[in-house]
């Protein structure tokens, strides 16, 4: 899909005639490499097939690093080899059901699938977007697509509409709307307030990967929390600052003077929708008040040994608690909607999550075969000592390491736009490297976020910025690629020059990332 003419490159029509076909030009060769792309389920076998070789000649070659854990000699094992073969048939199974990821996973996406599809999300994002003065309304769509997260995917097909509904009722271009939704959800994918189902599988990669340093490691869900909290208010922030500044004076906001703007009443609740709205988020605040009651004692049984909160079963089934809370709401909201009118609807909601979520479990089991093969060759291993014992040797700064894997991690995010699909790449390699370097597997999981999230909202490779250009097109027909990627673009590059800056205050003042997550 592209532009055909100078409106629909996106720029005002004659007002930068070169720079336009060059950013066409750019996102074709992105679109052109990023189609060249096995899907991830191939890739991870593709990767492993070629660690297969890598991992016979190394050993061939006798390679091998001294653990700065035990200081026992480490050496690289032979994937290809009668052991490897028999590792391989032997764990498949155990690696599949025991990734770090796959229980957790589960587990939120039943309790949020009820929320979702009893109307509860969809409810909430409308009140957010509708109930706020005109100068907030930026903000408010911005804020919510970061809370949006909780929804994953449906995040896209909830709010980038509502966006577009939202700026038309308070006398603002829908068009502006739809790629403030866009962008909010896309470049601050990571960035949510609330946990959501990207926490647990990061969380579940993260922890594996640190196991081939520490065997004993361990990374909650929730312990990248309260950067991710500051990041949403600072991305929301940003959108606002650069939407009100910068897009808000383009020329080209105007929609379609036929197109059809009657849909503005959507975004109004049925005065039963209103009522359910108020009693789930009433019982939300007491199941919230009740669990506050309950872990606030030093002496409670949620906690861990001395009272201790950090390492303690509450924030070990952290998950748990939050996937009950989005059944909570979700059924209080469904019952007195009419949404659920039996008990039985409430496992089929549930079951209905876990079957939209049946092509991530079956990239889930790729990836775990790809993390044991690279966890038993020992490569891992190998690459985090000889590539941190070079940055100690040459004096590399520790700040532009972290640039370092920013900018090669953003550049791999244009290409391979799943999340976990790219963490599980790299993660078994920079989150060793950099734990050998004192940097905490936390952190190394929370600069991944930044890269995760900042370019997505250029990259015609992932499948929501062709549905977000979908929506545009309702205002603007002859909207392309070209277009939505210029809108896009100034708001992507200050979010993740903003977010970047973020990072290396909470580094310099030291600030926890999470309970018991320090920064360094």
């Amino acid at each position: 899909m592209t532009a055909t003419s100078a409106r629909g490159t996106g720029g005002a029509a004659g007002t930068e005639p070169d720079r336009l076909p060059r950013v066409l030009r750019a996102l074709a060769v992105v679109e052109r490499l990023g189609n060249a792309l096995p899907h991830p389920f191939w890739l991870f076998w593709i990767l492993a097939a070629i660690l297969g070789m890598t991992s016979a000649a190394l050993s061939a070659a006798g390679v091998s690093v001294i653990s700065p854990a035990d200081g026992e000699e480490v050496v690289v094992e032979n994937l290809l080899s009668g052991e490897g073969l028999a590792m391989a048939v032997e764990t498949a199974i155990d690696n599949f059901a025991g990734f770090g990821p796959m229980g957790t996973i589960v587990a939120v996406i039943m309790g949020v699938a009820i929320a979702e599809r009893t109307g509860f999300l969809s409810a909430a994002m409308k009140v957010s977007v509708s109930r706020v003065p005109v100068s907030w309304v930026v903000f408010a769509v911005a804020f919510a697509g970061t809370v949006s997260h909780v929804a994953s995917a449906a995040a896209y097909i909830i709010l980038v509409p509502l966006g577009g509904l939202a700026f038309r009722a308070v006398g603002k271009s829908p068009i502006l709307g739809v790629v403030v939704a866009y962008t909010s959800i896309a470049s601050g994918y990571d960035a949510s307030p609330v946990p959501t189902p990207n926490d647990a599988i990061f969380a579940g990669i993260t922890t594996e990967a640190a196991q081939i340093i520490d065997p004993s490691a361990y990374v909650s869900p929730v312990s990248n929390w309260f950067f991710n909290i500051a990041s949403s208010l600072v991305l929301a922030t940003v959108i606002t600052l650069v939407t009100n500044l910068v897009l808000a004076k383009r020329p080209d906001l105007d929609a379609d003077p036929d197109a059809d703007l009657d849909d503005v009443a959507s975004l109004e609740l049925t005065p039963r929708d209103r009522s359910a709205l108020r009693l789930a988020v009433l019982a939300g605040v007491v199941a919230l008040a009740a669990v506050v009651a309950a872990v606030l004692p030093s002496s409670s049984p949620l906690r861990g040994e001395d009272g201790s909160l950090t390492e303690s079963p509450f924030l070990g089934g952290i998950a748990a608690v939050v996937a009950v809370m989005f059944a909570l709401v979700g059924t209080v909201y469904g019952v007195r909607s009419g949404s659920i009118a039996q008990a039985a609807d409430v496992p089929r909601l549930m079951a209905e999550g876990v079957r939209q979520m049946a092509p991530v479990l079956v990239l889930f089991f790729a990836i775990a075969q790809f993390l044991q093969y690279f966890k038993w060759t020992r490569i891992g291993d190998v690459i985090a000592v000889n590539s941190a014992n070079a940055l100690e040797t040459t004096g590399v700064p520790i700040w532009l390491v972290f640039l370092g894997i920013l900018a090669l991690l953003s550049l791999v995010n244009v290409l391979v736009t799943s999340g976990s699909a790219m963490w599980a790449m790299a993660a078994p390699v920079v989150v060793p490297m950099l734990m050998l370097l004192d940097v905490p597997a936390e952190t190394t999981q929370a600069l991944f976020r930044i890269a995760d999230s900042g370019s997505t909202a250029i990259t015609p490779m992932s499948p929501y910025f062709i549905m977000a250009l979908g929506f545009l097109q309702r205002y603007r027909k002859d909207a392309g690629i070209g277009t939505l990627a210029s809108y896009t673009l100034p708001l992507a590059v200050c979010m993740t020059i903003a977010w970047t800056c973020l990072f290396f205050a909470w580094w310099w003042l030291g600030i926890p990332l999470g309970p018991g997550a320090p920064v360094r």
